[in-house]
């Protein structure tokens, strides 16, 4: 028996670290502060100073995921946390983390061998062990919240690319992948993958229906919104399990924090986007009302937004135009099987059009005019946010040129003149190029940012 009881502290304190990372995996951050805080208090007579220290820094790590998870340290007043002061950044708390962790890790192993009992040895290894682990995660927090900073502070500008960002993720992917895989920690990891799968499908989505690319923007757009799901999974099943345990409707439902919300926000922009630059190949697939029911549920319904536009305004035609001088692999819309072979385009057919209202078909008549201003206003359309005016004496029509990102160019044609000045024109097309740059997601990560 006496062998018994000494083995029993070790699934006493596995037993609530489990529940404590349990509790962070479902993003539960104020329940597992006060989960631990109750455990040291209680332990705190006749237990090992590593168990005391442990559970006071993991007090501190759920303190700190839960102004990661709600971006708080994006602009936001800290407030009410103990652990923070207001001029506290991420960094410094992520740090301050890691250097009481890094204490545990000694303290486990600089231990005397303990002659009493096998199971205070073990249990001094596995808490230094976890501790070691889990100085790697600050580590990949601190990386990522500067990777959140760095796609807040694109919001105000005119161009994104999400190469660099690209490329920031796989180094701490690669970096942390394994370097936190305890089982105990099985949530944590859990999260963090899915969180860091998530932000590199979207980035990548981003730039691949900015290149026109339908197959792998598809892919990563599905991808994306296959681990959402996944993800807002866990906010049912723990909705459904407090229900259980604590019965009737009082228990408040943990929210989900404002990262995840604004991973969903920027999904949902992405598809708005891709339902419009692929419209033809997508619309090819069902009828005409479904796939005008269809666009009109996406966020930004950019083809009623047009459509609506060329009835005010009576505009002869609107036009996407994709520019794919220098570019081998293209084929035309939609998907196209890897070993099929197609010429590349040559004239005017390098500039075909994405989208084309009303009539689905481009001008044709005036489509050498649209090239040649093309070429002519590009330092002025390159600006991105420059609206160029163009009346044609010979065909008698008034063209507005604008980009919203490099390959890709807004023309709307009207018949007659129309006046430079007309502002409802102008301020119609800044509205859809500024939608379609995208950038708008990155300016709304920051909690309680208008959008």
């Amino acid at each position: 028996m006496a062998e018994v009881d000494e083995l029993r502290p070790v699934p006493r304190e596995q037993a609530i670290l489990e529940s404590f990372f349990a509790q962070l995996g479902m993003f539960s951050f104020d329940r597992a502060k006060d989960y631990v805080e109750r455990e040291k208090d209680a332990s705190s007579r006749g237990a090992g100073a590593i168990w005391g220290s442990l559970l006071a820094a993991l007090a501190h790590l759920a303190a700190a995921e839960k102004v990661y998870n709600n971006l708080t340290y994006l602009g936001q007043k800290m407030g009410g946390q103990s652990f923070f002061s207001r001029k506290d950044s991420i960094r410094t708390v992520y740090t301050s983390l890691y250097n009481e962790l890094r204490k545990v890790v000694t303290m486990g192993r600089h231990s005397q061998p303990s002659s009493s009992s096998s199971s205070s040895s073990y249990l001094e290894d596995l808490l230094s062990h976890l501790s070691e682990q889990l100085c790697h995660f600050t580590q990949a927090r601190m990386e990522l919240a500067d990777l959140y900073e760095k796609l807040h502070s694109l919001g105000s500008q005119k161009s994104v690319s999400s190469e660099e960002l690209l490329a920031a993720l796989e180094v701490v992917l690669h970096k942390y992948s394994s370097k936190f895989h305890h089982p105990i920690l099985g949530r944590v990891e859990e999260g963090f993958q899915t969180e860091v799968d998530v932000v590199t499908q979207l980035l990548r989505c981003q730039a691949q229906v900015s290149e026109w690319h339908f197959l792998p923007a598809l892919l990563s757009l599905h991808g994306a919104h296959s681990k959402l799901t996944a993800w807002a999974q866990l906010f049912q099943r723990q909705k459904e399990t407090r229900k259980h345990l604590f019965g009737g409707q009082s228990q408040k439902a943990v929210q989900p924090p404002h990262l995840f919300v604004w991973l969903q926000r920027f999904h949902s922009a992405l598809l708005a986007k891709f339902s419009f630059y692929f419209h033809e190949a997508l619309s090819r697939q069902t009828t005409p009302t479904d796939m005008k029911m269809l666009t009109a549920r996406t966020a930004s319904d950019y083809y009623g937004k047009i459509s609506a536009f060329i009835r005010k305004h009576d505009a002869s035609n609107v036009s996407l135009v994709f520019d794919n001088r220098g570019s081998e692999s293209f084929q035309g819309h939609g998907y196209h099987h890897p070993q099929s072979y197609r010429e590349a385009p040559k004239g005017v057919e390098q500039f075909p059009a994405v989208v084309s209202l009303p009539s689905g078909e481009r001008p044709l008549t005036h489509w050498p005019n649209v090239i040649m201003m093309m070429s002519d206003r590009a330092a002025e359309l390159n600006a991105l946010d420059k609206v160029v005016q163009f009346y044609d004496d010979k065909v008698q029509s008034t063209y507005y040129l604008t980009r919203p990102e490099p390959h890709f160019t807004l023309v709307v044609i009207f018949d007659g003149r129309k006046s430079e000045k007309d502002q409802h024109i102008t301020a119609f097309l800044q509205e859809i190029s500024g939608s379609l740059r995208n950038s708008k997601p990155f300016s709304i990560l920051k909690p309680g940012s208008k959008g």
